[in-house]
């Protein structure tokens, strides 16, 4: 089931970086980018309760407007597709309720068998002081979800460029997020690299896997 060797994908991470010049007469597919859609949906998350939302930009219009307020970050404006990963400012009983009937329905078990399972996110998430404001923990799931799709992407040869230096309030504003209970945390440009990106060659710097990696054994 598992196609790719150890070291096909080692060599696709190798290939990847944080693509400073897109080819904007580049597109990617329909095909390629229904697959990286899914590779969204199926990330994973804290308690499987995905508390976020995933918007996806290909008018040229949207993406000038976006670059602007991107610090005027030409990745925003050239490449194909921007992601904008937006979360729950407060993920509550209700979301999580929702959550539920969903696992019900996929599952075909009987909602009340999953009154437990509620009962504990509720507490971890709404009851806990700790955790009443959870935004914090909704933009830590969000994260998971951008490392994901930049992977999935790497490994279909498309260009990706996380991007948080933008101006969460003002993307926001013009995708309507404003007052939705929604907000945007970070965006990824996905393309396709510029033959002239000199970023392209230049070598990946990393610590040693000794410094970075600790095997305890006992």
């Amino acid at each position: 089931m598992h196609n790719l060797t150890n070291e096909q994908l080692l060599e696709c991470l190798e290939w990847r970086y944080a693509t400073k010049k897109f080819d904007a007469t580049k597109k990617i597919d329909g095909k390629t980018w229904q697959t990286l859609e899914k590779v969204l949906v199926l990330t994973p998350s804290s308690f499987g309760l995905q508390p976020w939302k995933f918007i996806v930009i290909q008018n040229q219009a949207m993406k000038e407007k976006l670059r602007e307020v991107s610090w005027g970050q030409a990745q925003v404006s050239d490449c194909s597709h921007h992601l904008v990963i937006a979360v729950k400012e407060k993920t509550d009983a209700d979301f999580i309720s929702h959550y539920v009937e969903r696992v019900a329905q996929v599952r075909a078990v009987d909602l009340a068998s999953l009154e437990g399972y509620k009962k504990v996110m509720i507490g971890a998430l709404v009851e806990n002081p700790k955790r009443s404001e959870n935004f914090n923990w909704a933009t830590e799931q969000g994260y998971i979800a951008l490392g994901n799709f930049m992977t999935a992407a790497a490994v279909l040869g498309v260009d990706t460029c996380p991007l948080g230096g933008i101006i969460a309030e003002k993307y926001d504003e013009l995708l309507g997020l404003k007052g939705t209970g929604w907000k945007t945390i970070v965006a990824c440009a996905a393309g396709f690299r510029a033959a002239d990106d000199k970023y392209a060659q230049a070598k990946k710097v990393r610590f040693s896997g000794e410094e970075l990696i600790v095997h305890h054994d006992a």
